[in-house]
């Protein structure tokens, strides 16, 4: 079995350190402040409950990024979006060649972000760069030290950068984690990402009920109404129609709920409810969240963003957005993953297509000695 490594001790971090540790792997768990790894460190595990239960050992637990990533195969990186850039910056100088770092998930264009961080900080290394399209699990952080894992997803595309490396990489990773199936490339996890369609809108469309009872409501079931479902269908349609215009065929997010949890339904409002994965989830006791924080400007703003750039109307998910940004006084516009953060502003569908794929920058159409589209 692989060794990993789980930067991260959050709710997600947590569930897949202790899942890992349950199915025999050797795991060691990172977090960069001490206070919060500490009960797990004295203790030796975490204690899990639901989908998988017992008390989970660990190999090692430290806030020492060079003892966390020295005798891991794969680096698990499983913090907020807004994170990455700074986890990726700890770890990297102490990477070595042919070392795994899978961002779980990447949200949108954070293998692109993770893959630039390398070139400042560790040029020479030539590590295996991937993301997953969403977080394996469904899971909180109950009591310091021990987590319940309320849903595994059945199934969870996993794409590298570039995308034929995903050969090297997902044997490694499905030898613990069967769960993780090859996705085409990471222009599509990141327009496969749900969160961009779940989190935001629910948490802004529930504001005054979450700041009312402080999150006691299950979040997934009685903050999902018709109406709220209505907005929900027109965020993911756009979503969608970024995809399909860099020729993506992007999961709607009913057949998503479907693919991941096998709940299916006539509409998107069907297909939530059926989702047994959803029961308990409260929400977050305040609006001042990452379903916003990080949903937002690492999710919904690349997102419209490339739509811009492709001629691609968002009316639905920059009226979030906007909501978004008066909610938390802040300019998310700004701070999130634009085209020019990116790197990708200018390219064509073809230029952007080629880069992801390692083919390396476009050739003008037809120009002189060179091999034409229909030639790929």
């Amino acid at each position: 079995m692989p060794s990993f490594c789980v930067a991260g001790a959050g709710h997600g971090g947590m569930a897949m350190a202790a899942h890992l540790a349950l199915t025999g792997c050797k795991v060691t768990l990172f977090n960069r402040t001490r206070e919060r790894i500490e009960p797990v460190r004295e203790r030796g595990g975490l204690d899990v409950t639901g989908e998988v239960e017992g008390f989970a050992a660990l190999h090692g637990v430290t806030d020492d990024p060079a003892e966390a990533v020295s005798e891991a195969d794969v680096l698990m990186v499983v913090v907020p979006a807004f994170a990455h850039r700074g986890m990726v910056e700890l770890l990297a100088p102490h990477v070595k060649d042919g070392q795994i770092l899978v961002l779980n998930p990447g949200r949108t264009g954070g293998a692109l972000e993770a893959a630039q961080v390398f070139r400042e900080r560790n040029p020479a290394v030539r590590p295996f760069i991937a993301e997953a399209q969403t977080l394996l699990y469904a899971a909180r952080v109950t009591n310091p030290g021990q987590v319940r894992i309320f849903g595994i997803k059945n199934s969870v595309p996993l794409a590298t950068l570039p995308s034929y490396q995903v050969a090297d990489v997902l044997p490694v990773i499905r030898k613990a984690l069967p769960q993780f199936v090859p996705g085409d490339n990471v222009l599509k996890t990141s327009l496969d990402n749900i969160g961009a369609v779940f989190h935001p809108a629910i948490t802004v469309l529930n504001a005054a009920r979450i700041e009312d009872t402080h999150g006691d409501f299950e979040y997934y079931v009685e903050g999902v109404t018709p109406a709220v479902a209505a907005v929900l269908e027109a965020v993911d349609r756009e979503r969608v129609e970024v995809a399909a215009a860099l020729g993506i065929r992007a999961n709607t997010a009913r057949e998503w709920l479907y693919l991941a949890y096998d709940a299916a339904g006539k509409t998107l409002l069907d297909a939530m409810r059926a989702n047994t994965g959803y029961g308990g989830i409260k929400a977050p006791g305040t609006v001042q969240h990452r379903y916003i924080s990080e949903d937002v400007p690492f999710s919904l703003v690349p997102i419209a963003a490339i739509g811009e750039m492709f001629g691609v109307p968002t009316p639905a998910i920059r009226a979030v957005i906007t909501l978004a940004s008066i909610m938390h006084g802040a300019d998310y516009w700004a701070e999130g993953r634009t085209v020019d953060r990116l790197g990708i502003r200018g390219m064509s569908v073809r230029d952007l297509r080629f880069y992801v794929v390692g083919a390396g920058p476009a050739e003008p159409l037809n120009a002189p000695g060179q091999p034409s589209l229909g030639d790929f």
